[in-house]
């Protein structure tokens, strides 16, 4: 799992590359020592502020070192990096040696806590634009700069400002800045589901669930596109980003489709679309559903229940499209003798199988913590490789590679605690939550508008994770003012921010796609939002309607979903101008009001007005599935639309 979707080079060679590689190795030991308790069960005593304290003295170094401030051809590390890499050493090594006493004695301000917590703040800020881009970097500074400054700002964003010197000690070193949620979130359970993704990437996943796609849904019309859309969410379950699904599968579906006969840039979004959607599927979701759970009080297995439905709207939605694209264009599937048979592939998912059934056993039967369930699956799938004699893969490979994932999030995570540590010095979150729903004037569906245009603004530069964490903080409080359930708003929240990946005009995944299927970014990036459609939809129906997230009775939990399945199928027909027949332009905007209209949530206080839309929706539909039904019967009877009346895919 990896939400930060750009990160360190390979490491350099000679001295500084035994280093990294060090570095990277006991991060992800002493993780797995301290999920499983070890230093306490042998009797030390060991804040958690310490193991982050040395979490950042490995890390840092290893982001200085592996990763160019600017881009040169050499690989030699040069002098300042090295003196960057020292000094991350020397402020992580402060928090774990010395942090039991300096706790007791924050208030009392010294120069080596504050001139460390300057450096902490300077060297996180580089770290996270090598790893993460600028975006996120200055974001941050604008937050620093509002806490030194609050006092020169008007109306409600004035406040009291921060003298320096207090300012860094509070970040670097209490519970609300760097030392926060974020990263012992990410230094713990992310790093448990990173260890066991990297283990069944070594193993030979990705290549059985390429392969069990095939078998499964090859010989459908369409097939490679279905293909891509089950291999790409199922391999989100081991990596957690879109940039490396499409990284890792792309290159194998998207010629295959291809091949098929689906134009370039629909084969480039397809698989854009079906990668991003790895961060919403449980059971394991991107890295910012476990600090949801974090901020909200609540076990990581209700955060990835309540996703369920909306995550399975969004691939119903995208596989739906893909089938009707193929019947619009008169694609087959794959022949027979070019496909995988589901017997042979079956044998070769065992580790696959062990890890993924250890988790929901141990999240959804045993109730188990995360992170412990996440080293547990892990040790289960090696263990089960090495059972098995899987070649090609290294215990101490998958440990490196899973703190090599882990440094970029590090980095996001560690700023994300100056963000917040901001927010909570000078309550600037209380006071934007407190404004923005004057702003909205208490309207439930203005706001959330409000709070999706700067979600998706912001995640324009920066990943998912950090998206979510400052409108969890920022944002969510004042949705959940208005009615809607907290674990919906940061749901609500935490999809506009995943959205960015496929959005033009900074859309990562999409980019990545388009270069790997050589075809026009833009053209790629516009489809990618048609296909994914209903997710831009989904979020505001289950804050209206928390029927769609299981909240409520077994009934209107079946209902909210059959209905918003038959209104996804509707929708994705328009979208693609074809149903069991071409459609005419007025027959697509006329199928998109129904779709619309059937989606329109039909419990609470609206129940009265939705309802007869609703199954006025439905009626309507019914009318022109029978007439466009009528029409592919009969081919010839001069009913099928003019030529450009339903336009190319786009």
């Amino acid at each position: 799992m990896r939400d930060a979707e750009a990160g360190p080079v390979a490491p350099p060679p000679g001295l500084a590359g035994w280093l990294v590689r060090t570095a990277l190795v006991t991060i992800s030991l002493s993780g797995i020592l301290f999920v499983l308790q070890v230093p306490s069960r042998a009797g030390i005593a060991l804040f958690r502020e310490q193991y982050l304290g040395v979490l950042l003295a490995l890390a840092l170094p290893a982001i200085f070192l592996s990763t160019r401030a600017r881009r040169s051809p050499g690989a030699r590390v040069p002098w300042y990096d090295w003196l960057l890499a020292s000094a991350g050493c020397v402020l992580g090594g402060y928090v774990a040696v010395f942090y039991p006493s300096v706790a007791d004695r924050l208030a009392i301000l010294t120069p080596d806590k504050w001139i460390l917590g300057l450096v902490a703040v300077l060297l996180l800020l580089e770290a996270v634009r090598r790893t993460a881009g600028p975006a996120v970097m200055w974001v941050a500074v604008a937050f620093l700069l509002y806490a030194r400054f609050a006092d020169r700002l008007p109306g409600p964003f004035a406040g009291t400002p921060a003298r320096w010197e207090r300012l860094f000690t509070y970040l670097y070193l209490d519970l609300n800045g760097v030392l926060g949620t974020p990263l012992a979130v990410a230094s713990t359970v992310v790093l448990s589901f990173v260890l066991m993704g990297q283990v069944l990437f070594a193993t030979g996943g990705a290549n059985f669930l390429g392969d069990l796609a095939l078998a499964l849904v090859g010989r459908f019309r369409g097939g490679p596109a279905k293909m891509a859309v089950v291999a790409s969410s199922l391999f989100g379950n081991i990596s957690g980003s879109a940039v490396a699904n499409v990284a890792v599968d792309g290159p194998i579906t998207i010629p295959m489709m291809k091949r098929a006969g689906y134009p370039a840039h629909v084969a480039s979004a397809v698989e854009a679309t079906a990668s991003t959607g790895g961060q919403i599927m449980p059971p394991v979701m991107g890295a910012a559903a476990f600090l949801m759970a974090e901020f909200l009080g609540i076990p990581y297995a209700h955060v990835a229940a309540a996703a369920l439905i909306p995550a399975l709207l969004y691939y119903a939605c995208l596989f739906f499209q893909v089938d009707l694209e193929a019947a619009k264009l008169g694609l087959r599937g794959l022949p027979r003798d070019q496909l995988p048979r589901l017997r042979e592939v079956l044998p070769r998912g065992s580790v696959f199988a062990v890890a993924l059934g250890s988790v929901v056993a141990g999240l959804y039967v045993f109730r188990w913590q995360a992170d412990d369930v996440g080293v547990l699956a892990a040790a289960l799938a090696a263990v089960a490789a090495a059972a098995l004699r899987v070649r090609g893969w290294s215990v101490v490979g998958v440990l490196e590679q899973a703190g090599r994932s882990l440094l970029g999030l590090v980095a996001i995570t560690g700023v994300a605690g100056l963000v917040i540590g901001v927010l909570q010095y000078t309550g600037l979150g209380f006071r934007l939550a407190l404004l923005l729903t004057e702003l909205a004037g208490r309207n439930l569906p203005l706001l959330l508008l409000l709070t999706a245009g700067v979600a998706m603004l912001l995640g324009m530069g920066m990943p998912t994770v950090a998206v979510y964490v400052l409108m969890a903080t920022l944002v969510a409080p004042a949705v959940a003012q208005l009615g809607v359930p907290p674990l919906a708003a940061h749901l609500f929240v935490f999809y506009f921010g995943m959205l960015s990946m496929i959005t033009p005009p900074v859309c990562l995944a999409t980019y990545t796609a388009a270069t790997i299927g050589g075809c026009d970014f833009w053209r790629a990036g516009w489809a990618g939002m048609r296909l994914a459609a209903v997710a831009y939809v989904v979020p505001f129906l289950f804050a209206l309607e928390p029927a769609l997230i299981g909240r409520g009775s077994t009934e209107a939990v079946l209902l909210a979903t059959g209905t918003a399945l038959v209104g996804t199928w509707l929708l994705a027909a328009s979208l693609v101008g074809h149903w069991f027949a071409p459609l005419f332009a007025w027959e697509r905007l006329w199928l998109a009001a129904s779709a619309l209209a059937v989606l329109t949530p039909e419990t609470g206080q609206r129940a009265a007005f939705s309802w007869p839309v609703e199954v006025a929706g439905i009626l309507a539909a019914l009318a022109l599935g029978l007439r466009n039904w009528q029409r592919a019967r009969q081919p010839r009877a001069g009913l099928q639309p003019a030529l450009g009346s339903v336009p190319p895919s786009t």
